[in-house]
């Protein structure tokens, strides 16, 4: 046999050999890979004007990618701004009427003060007039005092029971009226707090009706790709309703299922290869970590095992393998390899 022959035979040998080793190192798990699906709906009613989320699209955080009618909104909210307006000036306008009735009631109290004082000084007369009044009668029984003087005393008495009279009904009157002012300024700030309660209320209206119009935008939660779209530009949409979905594709999760037996060389954070057809035979392999082991068994999942070994069970296990180049695609199947094992 020719020398290049027996390298040929010998190359094919290896590359043979190199296959059946290959080949002999199973994968320790099978899985898919999967992400965290956010499905975007619509957080109010009416049509959708516009709408920028197409299939593959990379959006960012809290990016607006759509808006829905809120016309009606909008002029909701400047219907109760013109009437909070009105009732914050019916709030001003009482308060300056309180203020009134205050400097009212305040000139009022003054009034009725002076009556009192003047009361006091009457009654020191009335006690002077009726002391006048008792010696002159004494003197007149005694013939000591004439019967004009004793009359002049008695007239300086009744004249002073007059006035004390007429000033208690003034002093009388003038209680009233205080009393009346404080029953106004009472029943004007009764008004005032009703108005106040009005502004309140629409101010919690008009907080409803932002809140409303700021639900007519879409905005995007988080970043990542959009997966699907569900709905168009100008269509009726209804709150709840899906517009789209998205996930953050920079990293995905691979679930994949392990016996009992291999749990002893899995746990969290440790360290799996991942190994995805790469095409023309080959595998590309990534680095992941075991994020999570479920603590419930499970009979292996159907699509991914023959009938013999679905009667065993399992446990489910999701690895943490970054995707900065978009390689790995939702529910693309995987190989894993444990750390320890033979990687592929």
């Amino acid at each position: 046999m020719r020398p290049s022959a027996l390298k040929l035979l010998s190359l094919s040998i290896l590359m043979a050999t190199i296959a059946g080793c290959t080949r002999a190192a199973r994968p320790d798990a099978y899985g898919n890979v999967e992400a965290i699906e956010v499905v975007v709906g619509a957080e109010a009613t009416g049509r959708l004007m516009s709408f920028d989320a197409t299939e593959g699209q990379q959006i960012v955080a809290d990016a607006v990618v759509g808006a829905i009618d809120s016309t009606e909104l909008s002029l909701e909210r400047d219907q109760l701004a013109s009437q909070r307006g009105a009732n914050a000036s019916r709030v001003n306008e009482v308060a300056r009427q309180i203020d009134v009735l205050q400097s009212q009631r305040d000139a009022a109290a003054a009034q009725r003060d002076a009556a009192k004082a003047q009361k006091a000084v009457l009654d020191a007369q009335h006690d002077m007039a009726r002391r006048t009044y008792d010696r002159t009668k004494r003197l007149f029984d005694q013939q000591a005092a004439t019967a004009q003087q004793l009359d002049q005393a008695e007239r300086d008495l009744r004249v002073l029971e007059q006035q004390l009279k007429a000033q208690d009904q003034q002093i009388s009157a003038q209680e009233h009226q205080v009393a009346a002012h404080r029953e106004q300024i009472d029943a004007t700030r009764a008004q005032r707090q009703t108005a106040s309660e009005q502004v309140n209320t629409v101010d919690a209206q008009v907080a409803r009706v932002n809140e409303r119009i700021r639900k007519s935008q879409v905005k995007n939660p988080v970043a990542g790709t959009v997966l699907a779209t569900y709905t168009r530009a100008g269509e009726i949409v209804q709150a709840g309703q899906p517009l789209y979905k998205i996930a953050n594709l920079a990293a995905v999760d691979v679930r994949a299922y392990v016996a009992e037996t291999q749990l002893a060389q899995v746990h969290l954070g440790s360290e799996a290869h991942i190994a995805v057809d790469a095409g023309a035979g080959t595998l590309r392999t990534f680095t992941g970590k075991v994020t999570w082991i479920s603590s419930q068994a499970e009979f292996t999942p159907t699509p991914i095992q023959t009938r013999e070994e679905r009667a065993d069970l399992v446990y489910a296990i999701k690895i943490r393998v970054g995707n900065e180049q978009g390689v790995l695609k939702v529910g693309m199947p995987a190989d894993i390899h444990f750390a320890g094992g033979p990687k592929p």
